[in-house]
């Protein structure tokens, strides 16, 4: 599958144009997926020399990218009305998506098992244990 991932509030912490802190199990799970055979695209907004830094980072962290901000390695990236061209992928992986980003684990569980997040919201929900409401301490006195 091609994974289009973005880096500030995804990969690490959102402190652009510095670079965050990691998002725990961001880059182990990356791994994973790269070791499973998916194909991973790096997508951001970053340019120039912050991107530069944001690849690096992501080197040094044992993550290479199938490609960046393109669809394909050898894709020359035309600008058209100041926009980057869409980038095509089965799964896009962004903090910014509706309800946010759910937790890496739960991420590459997604992805492996080709579901979508909604039914593993679902079946989760279904077989979670019910606690019961802590009653307060007036109700007590009368049970």
């Amino acid at each position: 599958m091609i994974i289009a991932i973005d880096f500030d509030g995804t990969i690490v912490e959102n402190r652009y144009p510095d670079i965050g802190k990691e998002i725990p199990f961001a880059t182990e799970t990356l791994r994973m997926l790269i070791h499973d055979g998916h194909q991973l695209i790096l997508w951001t907004v970053r340019e120039g020399k912050y991107l530069d830094e944001a690849v690096d980072w992501c080197f040094i962290h044992g993550v290479s990218f199938y490609a960046i901000n393109k669809n394909y390695p050898e894709e020359k990236v035309h600008y058209q009305y100041g926009y980057y061209k869409k980038i095509y992928a089965d799964y896009f992986i962004d903090d910014c998506n509706i309800g946010g980003l759910p937790d890496w684990g739960l991420i590459y569980h997604i992805v492996n098992q080709h579901v979508t997040l909604n039914n593993t919201c679902f079946y989760y929900n279904s077989i979670k244990p019910t606690i019961p409401k802590k009653l307060s301490w007036w109700k007590r006195l009368f049970i």
